[in-house]
């Protein structure tokens, strides 16, 4: 597993903050986290480029770019409790650990899950809680939170879980839009969502339930 200062980490969060990434927490929480931990082995090599990556059940691990956009986008600080739907590698689970109070996150592959957990482990982030269910319906019980980050496409907008926001609180999501998918930062304040288009992205689709296998 390659450490905080190879080369190729530090070449990855300058290529982020020349393609618009500002945010220094969040360049930061990219460079302490090894990409390469979170994709199988014989991607290892193309842990650390700019560019999407396929892992088990039929998902991917989404570009640095991505990770790194919607995490800014999401405007954390460090009394934020988060709720991720999908949790997938856990990458993006990861680098919220480093920047908020704690992360909920939510997977329906209970493959994906455990192995996220293992990363974790690895990595010793202690504020991250997992659950293996049906992402559409959010975390009730846990239920409301300061930020919410779905990391895969709505088919419309994901009010069941944007019901879960806390007054004043942040959900980023792709969501379909026509023939592409539109990354929207929804904000609640006074009790009404608010809606702002970011930009086109490409993400598998959110899908309801509990994978029965994997």
């Amino acid at each position: 597993m390659s450490g905080g200062f190879d080369t190729r980490v530090i070449e990855l969060v300058m290529a982020l903050r020349n393609a618009g990434v500002k945010d220094k927490a969040v360049l930061s929480a990219i460079e302490r986290t090894p990409r390469d931990l979170f994709v199988p082995e014989t991607f290892a090599d193309h842990a650390f480029e700019n560019r999407p990556l396929p892992i088990d059940c039929g998902q991917t691990i989404s570009q640095p770019l991505i990770v790194a956009l919607m995490t800014q986008a999401l405007e954390v600080t460090d009394r934020c409790k988060v709720l991720e739907v999908g949790t997938g590698s856990g990458y993006q689970a990861a680098v919220l650990a480093r920047l908020c109070r704690r992360v909920y996150t939510i997977e329906r592959y209970r493959t994906l899950s455990l192995e996220a957990v293992k990363r974790f482990e690895a990595l010793r982030l202690t504020n991250i809680v997992t659950r293996i269910g049906d992402g559409t319906k959010g975390w009730p019980e846990q239920a409301p939170f300061d930020r919410i980050i779905i990391t895969a496409a709505a088919p419309s907008r994901p009010d069941a879980i944007l019901a879960q926001l806390r007054e004043g609180g942040v959900c980023v999501a792709p969501v379909d839009n026509g023939p592409v998918q539109t990354l929207y930062r929804y904000r609640l304040e006074g009790g009404e969502i608010s809606e702002e288009a970011l930009l086109d992205v490409r993400f598998v689709p959110l899908v309801e339930g509990v994978a029965r296998s994997l």
